[in-house]
Formats: C-alpha cells, sequence, structure tokens
C-alpha cells in the first residue's frame, strides 16, 4: 500500500508507532495520504498530501487507494459541526472540514467504496473569503476543548483551529503555527489588520501560537479552548491563563 485515505471520522497521527505515544496530529474523513514505511503488521509512517505533515498511525483507519485519487484536490468539503456519511451499510459520523472525494449529485467514492452524503458542503472554488464568513465559521467552534494535535470541534489546538477555519474558506495552510507564518503576506501594524488575519505570537525565542483576528483588537484561538481573548500590540490580554507564548510576534494575510 502506498497511497491510502482516511475512512474514519477523525484518525489520530502519532509521533512514534505505538498508541501510548503524543498525537501530533488529526486526519479528518476523506483526507489522503503517501504510506512511507512500515513498522511490524499494525504502523505506517505516514505523509498528508495535503499539508505534507508527518506521523504515525495504524494502517486500520486507512483505506488503500491509487495516486491518481489520493493526489486529486477535493473540491467539496463539510461544513456542519457533525454530519453522517452512508458507505455500504456503514454510517460514519464525520466533523466540520471533512472531505468528500469525488463528489457529485449527493454521492462520491472513497478508494473502491462509493458513499452517499446529504448534510452542506461547500465548494471549495466557489468558496470566497470575507470577514463575515470567517466570523460565522470560527465562532462555531467557541468552547471547544484544546486538544494537543487535535483539529475537531471535540478538541482542538492553536495551528489547528487555524488550519480547518482556513479549509473552510477554500485555503490551504500548512499544520503547525510556525509554518503558517511563513505564508502570506506581512501586516505592519495591529492597526492595518484586518478580520481573518493571523496573529502569531512567540516565548521570546520561537513561534509557539496563533489565532484569529477579529477586528483590530479581538483574537479568536485555542487555548484551554476556543476563546475570544483582547489583542493588544504587546499581545494577547486575558483575565484568563496564558498560552505559553502570548507576546505579539507577526500578523499575516493570506487573501
Amino acid at each position: 500500500m502506498e497511497y491510502a485515505v482516511v475512512n474514519v471520522p477523525a484518525a489520530p497521527v502519532r509521533r512514534k508507532p505505538s498508541h501510548r505515544k503524543e498525537m501530533v496530529n488529526q486526519l479528518l474523513f476523506g483526507e489522503s495520504v503517501r504510506i512511507l514505511k512500515k513498522s511490524g503488521n499494525l504502523w505506517v509512517k505516514v505523509r498528508s498530501l495535503h499539508d505534507g505533515y508527518e506521523g504515525w498511525m495504524t494502517h486500520t483507519l486507512l483505506m488503500e487507494t491509487d495516486k491518481r485519487f489520493a493526489n486529486t484536490r477535493t473540491a467539496c468539503i463539510t461544513t456542519d459541526i457533525l454530519s453522517s456519511i452512508v458507505m455500504g451499510e456503514k454510517r460514519i459520523n464525520v466533523p466540520v472540514g471533512s472531505s468528500l472525494p469525488f463528489f457529485a449529485d449527493g454521492k462520491g467514492k472513497l478508494g473502491s467504496m462509493e458513499y452517499s452524503f446529504s448534510g452542506h458542503y461547500f465548494q471549495r472554488d466557489e468558496q470566497q473569503p470575507g470577514e463575515e464568513l470567517v466570523r460565522q465559521l470560527s465562532s462555531a467552534w467557541l468552547n471547544a476543548p484544546y486538544l494537543w494535535g487535535g483539529r475537531t470541534p471535540l478538541g482542538v489546538d492553536c495551528s489547528g483551529f487555524v488550519q480547518v477555519i482556513y479549509k473552510l474558506m477554500g485555503i490551504d495552510l500548512p499544520r503547525d503555527a510556525w509554518q503558517q507564518a511563513q505564508e502570506g503576506e506581512p501586516v505592519k501594524k495591529l492597526i492595518e489588520a484586518k478580520t481573518g488575519d493571523l496573529a502569531f505570537f512567540d516565548n521570546k525565542e520561537d513561534i509557539v501560537h496563533v489565532g484569529i483576528i477579529l477586528g483590530k483588537d479581538q483574537l479568536i484561538h485555542a487555548s484551554g479552548k476556543v476563546r475570544i481573548d483582547e489583542l493588544t500590540k504587546k499581545g494577547i490580554q486575558s483575565d484568563g491563563p496564558l498560552p505559553s507564548g502570548s507576546r505579539l510576534r507577526a500578523i499575516r494575510r493570506y487573501w
């Protein structure tokens, strides 16, 4: 098996091939990977084809597919917090941001299997990023708990939250905050920022946190949970606990 697609709602990706090891990422239903190597009869090291992120997962969470299928950019993305896909006799409840490969007229194909879907979705090529859309999409995640490596409303980290919100606007971003900070165009001053820009924060050395700017003085981000805090030119201001990096380092714009 060289190429595969995720056929469960959200598949954990770990730093090393063991269920006890750190979860560094999640892959959502319909996202494709390339198999890099194997460890024993259960574990495979994968590279996500939408962002290049690598880690270990069990092959039981994947369905084999071919190179053409795996490398085809999925046009349709689910938008409901939770929706159902029917594949054969199985019903799979998938989270927001799941991909719908080769989908049209209520039906699609996942590897060699056909599936049906009747929930809400959008077409990537037809989605227009905008400030109101950012507010609508991000506010639906408020109070989602923080989970290192998470990418769903049941648990999400700061860069996973940003990555999925941008995916819902048809924009592909890398997985980690420091990688995301290398994309887009710089915004020199906070007063010049607009809703949807990303703010990056450091611990005096490295970029370790990211959030989405709302207006010029608010930030929605995953820290403890998805929440809205005050943003100043010095960084995040909050009565609650702050992330390990809360000093404003950079602002970037992506559309």
